[in-house]
């Protein structure tokens, strides 16, 4: 009898039939990457589009509630748990420490549970947090409640961009731009709402922070759909599959993911992504402060983090799309480094006189961390890639800003004023931009490893 004729996979068979894939592709063995052809490897994963969606917005509208809500009430929590200027201090640099340190462990939770249920267990985590932090008696019980929601919050930030690139390879971008938009939005209405929410429910600051954990709650939910698409995580032997629920190309099971140590890109993106982050972080924990300090009411200072933090709802949507369309990303760094400065500048001189404007441009600088996010995908050519280079940018990045909220809580303290503080917050906007500089030049960790 004549050899019967080679079959391809079932899961690939469609494809075939339709004229899809070309034949070479046809007779590659199976459980290579071009086994399917893009409609067959996406078609199965688009039931996954929507909860995906969904669940990338809410949870970016968690990511940073936790941290502006506190720094909202950052005066009534101290004078509650009896914390001095440097103690507070340490606290408004716990977010970063708990980034670095729990970012790291993202790519090898993906690699084991998938992103998607990584992300649900840190939406979880910020929920447990966030319930718990009202009820702590002291200063270790807030401080280890804290940690908890930031946890939750470490892992879901490294593995935003992994869950972009990995379900919207096409349209990166278009989605970085959504969950920052998000995440802005979730910043800016914490800001702003935690102090009045907190005067209807009597003054009680532990009620103000405590509220939060409902939307964490709702962010739950979208995620728990997706807790069965667990392949194709992060370039490992389950990454070459095509199973149905596979989002994206898996990539070859043979191709090792790159060695971002040894590229200059990473450790410019990663120093890039500190030295925004001490901005960030200095900013939702002292602001409010700064503000208040220099006679703005309380209530009022808190609406102005909300214009900061609102001023990433249009821009970090607009900001990645237009990265994504330049060839180097640097115009855009120097634009928001200069911003910084003026905004700085501002509040070194005249802080009360001229509040509406300096939130506004600060607003604008704090833009840096979606751009940061948006040149995380496009530095990798692989998801395997991407994995690695959003885990050490992030761990890297936070780990540089760590000591910045700190030092600024004791310059404050010791010197009695705001000035020597500011002045370190608008100098740091030099080496900032240089880094950004360099992080955006048109070139992929792939090509230096």
């Amino acid at each position: 009898m004549p050899d019967e004729p080679k079959t391809l996979d079932p899961a690939v068979r469609p494809a075939a039939t339709a004229g899809d894939s070309p034949a070479p592709d046809r007779a590659r063995p199976a459980g290579t990457e071009s086994q399917a052809s893009p409609a067959a490897r996406t078609l199965p994963a688009r039931r996954f589009l929507v909860p995906v969606t969904v669940g990338l917005v809410l949870a970016a509208l968690n990511l940073r509630p936790a941290i502006t809500s506190l720094g909202a009430l950052l005066e009534e929590v101290s004078e509650g748990l009896h914390m001095s200027g440097s103690v507070a201090g340490v606290l408004t640099s716990v977010p970063p420490l708990c980034f670095a340190v729990f970012g790291i462990t993202a790519p090898r939770l993906a690699r084991r549970f998938g992103p998607a249920a990584v992300v649900c267990a840190g939406m979880a985590a910020i929920f447990t947090g966030l319930v718990l932090r009202p009820l702590a008696g002291g200063t270790a019980a807030f401080l280890a409640a804290s940690a908890l929601a930031l946890m939750g919050i470490a892992v879901s930030n490294v593995l935003m961009p992994v869950i972009v690139k990995r379900y919207f390879p096409d349209r990166v971008g278009t989605m970085t731009g959504l969950y920052s938009m998000a995440l802005a939005l979730g910043t800016s209405v914490a800001a702003a709402a935690t102090v009045p929410m907190t005067d209807v429910l009597g003054g009680d600051w532990r009620l103000g922070l405590g509220v939060w954990a409902v939307l964490a709650a709702l962010a739950v939910l979208p995620w728990l759909p997706l807790l069965r698409d667990r392949d194709g995580t992060s370039g490992g032997p389950r990454a070459s599959r095509t199973e149905a629920g596979s989002a994206i190309p898996a990539e070859a099971p043979l191709q090792a993911p790159p060695r971002v140590t040894r590229s200059r890109t990473a450790w410019a993106l990663g120093a890039f992504f500190g030295l925004q982050a001490t901005g960030a972080y200095i900013t939702m924990g002292w602001m409010p402060q700064i503000f208040r300090d220099a006679g703005v009411p309380a209530s009022t200072a808190g609406v102005l983090l909300a214009v900061t933090m609102v001023m990433g709802v249009p821009l970090a949507f607009v900001i990645p799309r237009l990265a994504t369309r330049m060839k180097t990303q640097g115009p855009i760094v120097v634009a928001l480094a200069l911003c910084g400065l003026g905004g700085y500048t501002g509040l070194f001189l005249a802080p009360a006189a001229g509040a509406w404007i300096w939130a506004v441009l600060l607003g604008v600088s704090n833009c840096a961390f979606p751009l940061a996010l948006t040149m995380i995908g496009m530095r990798s050519r692989t998801g395997a890639g991407v994995v690695r280079l959003s885990a050490f940018a992030q761990s890297v990045g936070y780990l540089i800003s760590i000591p910045g909220p700190l030092l600024v809580g004791v310059l404050y303290q010791h010197s009695g004023g705001w000035g020597l503080p500011i002045a370190l917050m608008g100098g740091l906007m030099v080496p900032q931009m240089i880094v950004g500089i360099l992080a955006g030049r048109d070139r992929t960790v792939e090509d230096e490893c």
